[in-house]
């Protein structure tokens, strides 16, 4: 009797039926399949046959019979005719804390040679929506970054999301990596997001460090990798942090960069037919962007938060292209980074008169908000002459606040910059400021 009830609930738990298409064409990434009508939807996993095995794809769009699929990996090896099938459900991910310290992929597979990832219980949709917004907790109170410039200028606060808006090669990466080691944080979870492959080790090495990745998850999807993949590590990005902010954890959630989730989801639908818009993106990047970030933010009372920090990478130093234009109206302040500072030498190379932070000026007490705009106001007086007095056209004494501006700017300037080890605190740069902008006697 125990064999046949033991036969019984195996029966039992046997999928009701499993549904078979073949593949009728393949254009460039993009795989039909026919003989899915009425069971595959967006978002369905199908596995194609190959010589060499099954490749996963995704169902991302539907045109009468067909269903058109990308995969997660070369297609090489896909044929006309290649069988197809429907699995059942879709993606779904189960973090726990024995992820921390890992590395995994766009999938939530371990990528970093150290075995199996102990599963959690609850499984979790890899794409999810983001708490109701009339439920969600506020911003929480200011954190420590470790950036003087930030600390003081474009200050971070829990639950808050900030964007890093540079060109390439001017030291965004570097920025983000010393945010990932010394923002106050219980958990990190960062994304990197058709990263060079090469940089990946080197950022968990040596940027990240061993104390830093103990306490992080490190979700990578390297520039090669099918633009499905990409896209998918972000969603996972999030997907991570959401289950520790559930926990009751204050999560930092670092992603570079959201241009190229915005690439990612551009090639998938235009390999889906989707008319190009500005600068060839799709209509769904624009869809799909705030989608993403939402998610990042206070959680419902009683859990955690997410304190994101996405780069945006501006085509030609543009800061006005159409992925960064939207980013900044989504985000809840942006830091601008601009080559003509990286070119000076200082680093952090933030432009601190054109970043914002939307949290200002309620998370800064009130000595701390005078001090941070008398030095705004200095250096912006700075910046308005700095050309006429680099060429020798300005004579001293003609304007008092030029003259302070002279001063006060390059000793700011020196103040401000920090090296990948040089980790600044909030209460002593704001003193410091205050020492030397008192009058001169």
């Amino acid at each position: 009797m125990q064999t046949l009830a033991s036969a019984a609930r195996a029966i039992r738990d046997l999928p009701r039926d499993r549904r078979y298409g073949r593949v009728v064409a393949a254009r460039g990434a993009l795989i039909e399949v026919e003989g899915l009508r009425g069971a595959a939807q967006i978002g369905s996993r199908v596995a194609i046959s190959t010589p060499s095995g099954l490749i996963d794809t995704e169902v991302t769009g539907l045109d009468h019979a067909l269903a058109q699929c990308l995969p997660f990996s070369d297609p090489q090896g896909v044929s006309s005719g290649a069988r197809a099938e429907l699995a059942a459900g879709q993606f779904v991910l189960r973090p726990s804390a024995a992820w921390l310290g890992r590395m995994v992929d766009g999938l939530g597979h371990p990528i970093d040679g150290k075995g199996p990832l102990a599963p959690g219980a609850e499984p979790r949709p890899i794409k999810a929506s983001p708490p109701p917004a009339a439920s969600r907790a506020r911003v929480g109170e200011r954190i420590e970054t470790g950036v003087r410039a930030l600390d003081v200028f474009v200050p971070l606060c829990r639950g808050q999301r900030l964007g890093l808006f540079a060109g390439s090669g001017v030291g965004k990466s570097v920025l983000l990596s010393m945010l990932a080691r010394w923002t106050n944080c219980d958990v990190a979870v960062i994304g990197l997001i058709g990263e060079r492959g090469r940089e990946v080790q080197e950022f968990v090495e040596d940027d990240l460090g061993e104390e830093g990745l103990a306490r992080s998850v490190v979700v990578v999807a390297t520039s090669d990798e099918p633009a499905l993949m990409r896209r998918q590590a972000a969603w996972t990005t999030l997907a991570i942090a959401e289950h520790f902010r559930d926990q009751g954890l204050n999560v930092l959630c670092l992603m570079d960069s959201v241009t190229r989730f915005a690439m990612a989801q551009r090639e998938i639908g235009l390999a889906s037919g989707e008319p190009p818009a500005a600068k060839g993106y799709t209509p769904t990047v624009f869809a799909e962007l705030p989608r993403l970030l939402e998610r990042a933010g206070p959680g419902l009372p009683g859990q955690g938060s997410i304190t994101g920090l996405f780069t945006v990478l501006v085509d030609g130093d543009d800061h006005n292209e159409p992925v960064a234009d939207a980013v900044r109206g989504i985000l809840d302040g942006h830091v601008v980074i601009t080559r003509r500072i990286a070119e000076r030498g200082r680093y952090p190379a933030i432009d601190l008169l054109k970043s914002v932070s939307r949290t200002l000026p309620h998370c800064q007490t009130e000595a701390e908000n005078a001090i941070r705009l008398e030095a705004r106001r200095i250096l912006s007086t700075y910046a308005d002459v700095e050309e006429l007095f680099r060429l020798g056209a300005y004579k001293a004494g003609s304007n008092p606040e030029v003259d302070e501006a002279i001063r006060l700017a390059p000793e700011i300037e020196s103040l401000l910059k920090q090296g990948k080890q040089d980790k600044g605190e909030g209460v002593a740069t704001f003193n410091a400021l205050a020492e030397m902008m008192k009058p001169a006697e």
